[in-house]
């Protein structure tokens, strides 16, 4: 399918404003907010982040916490750290003392109800945000590496995870009423091969349709699109497991040469993919596709990012884009370091014109955010400027924390 790339030409980076609520349009609100347990010189190890009510939360592996913020005031009220077998695993390092992300957690977080579930190593973590507890671990794989994103179908009560660095990438279905697990389902393409990975999936109500990013197949060795059918989850015997590609009405989508993060439904069909280019100098896109036949419908050249939201307030995707890069292509290897560096961006895209309307300046390895309809905000989490290495817009007295931006 043939896609519609749109140059790194005319689009303005904003100014980052000093203060708070008097600001008109889309800006950063106020400084760095201070996170209990790092600050200048960290190396600040985060995953994912939600809103929900009057609280930002998101996912904190140096302190093996889920971080909460006041959505008013951006100030943090907690860290929510389980205890013995309840306990989050924190950063996990190689053997040559490089961060081992997929050994380490909390991951992604979803709301669930009334509770929260966060990915961990092996497990998914049920926290009572009433509390500020975690109250049950559910074992979801005995190999060691990570459960990373999920979503959520509040129709059925079922939620789906991801642990996309097994041997075989794997996704594993909970019954939310129960909490415990009723199936799994794993990621062999049509070549035989294991798929590269998974990442963000999303649950459409209106179809009853998981969609998740593969990252790679045989036949799309950059990233497909899956689109799998409820029905056919709900179908699988209780405790059992089959493949993807045996599920009775899955899709496969190819998202061209991508290598996907970020997935999020925007309005009427739309379903936009975040990439994140490993190929050395390829445009940095999201593929903003029909989500019921796969047709892609826009490439804004926006992506570089992980996380990637829709926010139905301002009709506006926002993209985490710790690997956008000041010529809008990707760097070296689709990373950031100081031969080929990267200049993080919040990405703003226009759902209903398919491009991009604004690109503020974020922080180092800022590829988290999470908006807020209510108080018309984005928060994202930000490393320290000096750590990791990479990122020509950031300064050594950068120090890591929350960012908050104005989406309006």
């Amino acid at each position: 399918m043939r896609s519609l790339i749109v140059p790194f030409i005319g689009v303005a980076l904003l100014a980052t404003a000093c203060g708070g609520g008097g600001a008109s349009g889309p800006t950063q609100l106020g400084g760095v907010t201070p996170v209990t347990g790092v600050g200048v010189g960290t190396n600040f190890g985060f995953d994912l982040g939600l809103v929900s009510g009057n609280r930002y939360y998101f996912t904190d592996r140096n302190n093996a916490s889920v971080d909460v913020f006041d959505t008013a005031t951006s100030a943090q009220v907690g860290q929510i750290k389980g205890t013995g077998a309840n306990a989050f695993a924190g950063v996990a390092l190689t053997s040559t003392g490089s961060v081992d992300n997929s050994r380490s957690g909390p991951d992604g977080v979803n709301v669930v109800g009334n509770m929260l579930y966060a990915g961990d190593v092996n497990s998914v973590k049920v926290i009572d945000p009433a509390t500020m507890q975690v109250v049950k671990t559910i074992t979801v794989g005995t190999g060691g590496t990570r459960a990373d994103e999920g979503c959520v179908d509040a129709v059925h009560g079922m939620y789906m995870i991801s642990t996309p660095e097994a041997a075989t990438p794997f996704a594993t279905f909970i019954n939310t009423a129960t909490q415990q697990v009723v199936a799994q389902v794993t990621f062999t393409d049509p070549a035989g091969n294991p798929g590269g990975g998974l990442e963000q999936c999303r649950y459409d109500p209106g179809s009853d349709t998981f969609y998740v990013n593969n990252d790679g197949t045989t036949a799309n060795p950059h990233g497909e699109l899956n689109a799998l059918p409820g029905a056919a989850i709900r179908a699988i015997p209780a405790g059992g497991t089959v493949n993807y590609t045996q599920l009775a009405g899955m899709r496969a989508y190819p998202e061209g040469n991508c290598d996907p993060t970020g997935l999020a439904l925007g309005p009427g069909n739309d379903i936009a993919v975040n990439c994140r280019e490993g190929t050395t100098g390829a445009p940095l896109l999201v593929q903003i596709m029909d989500r019921t036949n796969g047709n892609i419908l826009a490439s804004p050249n926006a992506g570089g990012g992980d996380q990637l939201e829709y926010d139905s307030a301002t009709n506006r995707y926002y993209s985490a884009a710790s690997r956008w890069t000041a010529s809008g292509m990707a760097s070296t290897g689709g990373g950031c370091s100081a031969a080929s560096p990267c200049t993080p961006v919040l990405q703003i895209i226009d759902a209903a014109t398919r491009t991009v309307a604004l690109r503020l300046p974020s922080g180092n390895n800022a590829h988290s955010v999470a908006v807020d309809g209510a108080t018309f905000k984005a928060f994202m989490p930000v490393s320290s400027g000096s750590s990791p290495g990479g990122c020509s817009t950031c300064t050594a007295s950068d120090p890591a924390g929350l960012l908050t931006f104005s989406t309006k």
